[in-house]
């Protein structure tokens, strides 16, 4: 059967699961958009649950799962992407515990405090994937690692890392127990060149608010680093200084 409609009972839910975080956490789901993200979910061994599809767009293999086929026009409406690729997946949420995380020796981890815009998360992720960085750590979040467009925005790559949220004091006592050089990234006089530090073992480097930085909570708990630069401004979107450093961590890794 065709769905056409968007007061179809199945359709109001998804769209609440669409919108609504506290929704998707209460029903155990997430959320996938697109056809290379659907692909690296499963990919990943995340279980889906059903699918809604528009024939008329998706030119991939149809999944080996519940689908529900709807309209152009339909999808057109609930889909953030418009009509990109059509199809949307729903996923069984599995629950991540820091405790259970076994840092290697060079293990090197991004952390990121009370981060607000999924925008801005999705592109750290996708950095960290690309640098090799082990895991990421979202401390007392103001977002979702499952928000759809965490998940749009990240290109799917979240699917195959170590993704974690904790609050700040459980993140220094798991940096604590397991040894980690922690950076973090105040605008401060006493801040030292991020590539005069040795990344090449246990790091762990940390970033506030796109507002207003780290809180008061991680004074003192580690080194102040920053990123050099020439210009006339004195900070760079958090996107973009956690890629420079992500790709630093990288260059010092392979150095011979």
């Amino acid at each position: 059967m065709l769905i056409e409609s968007l007061q179809n009972e199945k359709i109001k839910r998804l769209t609440r699961l669409l919108s609504k975080n506290q929704d998707r956490r209460k029903a155990g789901v997430f959320i996938v958009e697109g056809q290379q993200e659907n692909e690296r979910a499963l990919h990943f061994g995340n279980q889906p649950e059903e699918y809604y599809i528009c024939e008329s767009i998706f030119n991939g293999k149809l999944p080996d799962s519940k689908i529900h086929f709807v309209s152009e026009k339909l999808y057109e409406k609930i889909a953030y992407r418009g009509t990109t690729e059509g199809i949307i997946g729903i996923y069984k949420l599995e629950q991540r515990n820091l405790d259970e995380f076994k840092p290697k020796q060079d293990s090197a981890i991004i952390i990121l405090e009370s981060v607000e815009k999924p925008g801005n998360l999705g592109a750290i992720l996708r950095s960290c994937e690309a640098f090799g960085i082990n895991a990421l750590i979202m401390t007392d979040p103001r977002t979702d690692f499952y928000n759809p467009n965490v998940i749009r925005s990240s290109v799917g790559c979240l699917f195959g890392m170590n993704i974690f949220q904790a609050s700040n004091e459980e993140t220094l006592e798991f940096l604590k127990i397991n040894d980690y050089n922690i950076f973090t990234t105040f605008m401060s006089d006493d801040a030292r060149n991020i590539q005069e530090k040795n990344l090449k073992t246990k790091s762990a480097i940390l970033f506030g608010t796109e507002h207003s930085g780290l809180s008061d909570f991680w004074k003192g708990k580690g080194e102040n680093v920053l990123i050099p630069m020439s210009g006339t401004i004195d900070s760079l979107n958090l996107s973009n200084a956690a890629a420079i450093i992500c790709y630093e961590i990288l260059r010092q890794k392979l150095e011979k």
